[in-house]
């Protein structure tokens, strides 16, 4: 970990390891920093079927293994350490790790973001199972079923609009009396014949062992609770960039992502914002990718330039 890379990548999600494959294959000397496993958030969803080319869908987990498997074939490296700190101005930029520090010349950032759960006993443990976080994802696998979306921004307002033509009923629980998505949200999800609102709610308990079978609701004025049947809840309270790391260092929007316009270029140069990380319309596996790939051509003109 002495030698000097041309890439850094950190983060080991799609975008990562589409930014690591790229710039391997051109001939950069690549190394990718992941604390976990290959494939981030992705390697937690059960079934992946809105990725081209895997007609039968694939597990999350084993597609980030194969993005892995990818990159290294063309010799990325993957070394598993925690980033602590970064330093990112200069020519030469240095990561911090739980392994020590790694020098290069380019850091591409492939971070992510967290989605907010609801803190629940059980919730863990359901995710997958009946608990989702992610309606374009997972909503098909609730078709002609009974769903519960939390939440009253314009992430909730789309999830419940996109659930409302697959499923055969959605209850939108919102914790106020309006809902807090835009105007453009409000006239189709309120001619929706198959969904309904509670509004002044919030969950309060989830309900089933194997799988989710129900939510407890509570009535923040009343104080009343009510146990709903459901086959799947989307939570669609928000997501948590994880850019602490560059906070400070690198220009971040007012919901803490890192501003990259799809160049992926940020505010210092050589440095590169890929994923969810990065402020952005769509956050899919498919954009994480496209950013990854993306990502290292800017790279090589950027490390070409300085030849």
């Amino acid at each position: 970990m002495q030698q000097l890379y041309d890439v850094i990548v950190v983060g080991g999600g799609p975008g990562g390891y589409t930014a690591a494959l790229y710039c391997a294959r051109a001939g950069l000397r690549t190394v990718l920093l992941e604390k976990m496993m290959p494939g981030g958030q992705m390697a937690l969803t059960e079934q992946i079927d809105n990725y081209p080319g895997f007609d039968q869908g694939i597990d999350g987990f084993t597609l980030g293994q194969q993005m892995k498997n990818g990159a290294e074939r063309f010799g990325a490296e993957t070394v598993t350490a925690e980033v602590l700190s970064v330093r990112l101005e200069g020519e030469v930029k240095e990561v911090e790790t739980t392994g020590g520090t790694v020098s290069g010349r380019v850091v591409i950032l492939a971070t992510g973001a967290a989605t907010r759960e609801l803190g629940l006993p059980g919730e863990k443990e359901l995710t997958g199972r009946g608990v989702s976080y992610c309606a374009t994802c997972d909503g098909m696998f609730f078709r002609g079923k009974t769903v519960v979306v939390v939440g009253g921004g314009n992430s909730a307002a789309a999830d419940a609009m996109v659930l409302a033509r697959v499923c055969e009923k959605v209850i939108l629980v919102h914790r106020r009396d309006t809902l807090r998505a835009t105007k453009v949200y409000h006239k189709p999800l309120m001619e929706a014949e198959n969904l309904t609102f509670r509004w002044n709610s919030t969950v309060t308990e989830l309900l089933g062992e194997e799988r989710l079978t129900g939510v407890k609701v509570q009535d923040t004025v009343t104080g009343q609770e009510e146990i709903i049947p459901c086959d799947g809840l989307f939570v669609s309270i928000g997501r948590a960039p994880a850019s602490e790391l560059v906070k400070g260092i690198l220009e971040l929007d007012e919901a803490g992502y890192v501003k990259a316009d799809e160049s992926t270029r940020t505010s210092i140069p050589g440095v590169f914002a890929v994923g969810d990380l990065r402020t952005k319309v769509l956050r899919q596996v498919v954009t994480a990718a496209a950013d990854g790939a993306v990502a290292s051509h800017y790279a090589d003109e950027y490390l070409a330039s300085k030849q």
